[in-house]
C-alpha cells in the first residue's frame, strides 16, 4: 500500500487537503511572479487526481 493509497483511504483529510493545495498554488505564484501559473495549475491537478481529490477546475476569476 503506498502513500497515495492510505490518503485515499481516510476521506476525512480531503478538505484540509484541498486547501492545503490551494495555499501551496499561492505561494508558488507569488514567488515566481506568476511566470509559471499554468505549470504550477497542471501540477496541482495532477497531484489531486493522484490523492482521489475531486474539483471543479472552472474559477470565477478566469474568463
Amino acid at each position: 500500500m503506498g502513500i497515495f493509497d492510505k490518503f485515499k483511504s481516510q476521506g476525512r483529510h480531503k478538505a484540509k487537503a484541498k486547501d492545503m493545495s490551494d495555499t501551496a498554488e499561492q505561494r508558488v505564484n507569488e514567488k515566481t511572479g506568476s511566470r509559471y501559473e499554468d505549470q504550477v495549475d497542471t501540477a496541482q491537478q495532477r497531484t489531486e487526481g493522484a490523492l482521489g481529490i475531486d474539483r471543479d477546475r472552472e474559477r470565477p476569476d478566469q474568463p
